[in-house]
């Protein structure tokens, strides 16, 4: 499947779409025959059983790079996309190019790790409103011992990418611009399901 795929809206993070080909690349609904939502079916059907709500799916395609808009919400029932700005880890990228060169389910590796995770409750820590993982996978099962969240921080946004052509690192969370996090968590909520890998 191809990075960079189509979606319905950017998030407000994304201001300037122009910037190194970042933000949505179409203004018109993908629909339930999309490429994302055939995609987001599959891994699904694959997680049947452990997720609770079916309605809407999230998609970190890291075969994208990170000034790129390539997280993606999915909504099962009108096969309608969001887009937004997502980190990856500074241990899947020591270089700092931009482009996600590994996974790791290690401690302490500081890395992005590929799989199924549920969503879990929100709560508030060091970057403010997060929402707790839990990793389905053998790719992502030390994702609560290693503390593997969503939330906010300042190196996500537009005007990272027109500074420095590309996001800040996290140190293996999926981070968020505050706005576009906000919508995420409130959105995806508990008990749905988050997938992440080279899509």
């Amino acid at each position: 499947m191809k990075s960079g795929l189509a979606a319905a809206v950017a998030g407000p993070c994304l201001i300037n779409a122009g910037v190194m080909g970042a933000g949505a690349a179409s203004a018109a609904e993908p629909g339930l025959g999309s490429p994302l939502v055939k995609l987001a079916k599959r891994v699904l059907e694959q997680s049947q059983g452990r997720i609770v709500h079916r309605d809407l799916v999230g998609l970190a395609d890291f075969s994208a790079p990170s000034w790129r808009a390539r997280f993606h919400l999915v909504d099962m029932v009108s096969g309608k996309v969001s887009s937004f700005l997502v980190a990856h880890g500074r241990g899947s990228d020591p270089g700092h190019t931009g482009k996600l060169q590994k996974f790791s389910n290690e401690i302490g590796s500081n890395a992005t790790s590929a799989g199924a995770y549920r969503t879990g409750v929100q709560y508030t820590g060091k970057y403010g409103a997060s929402m707790r993982l839990d990793g389905l996978d053998t790719e992502n099962s030390n994702a609560r011992a290693r503390a593997i969240v969503v939330h906010a921080a300042w190196y996500v946004g537009d005007d990272m990418i027109k500074k420095y052509g590309k996001l800040g690192r996290s140190e293996g969370c999926f981070a968020f611009c505050e706005a576009d996090r906000t919508e995420v968590v409130s959105r995806l909520g508990e008990g749905r399901l988050l997938y992440a890998g080279k899509l």
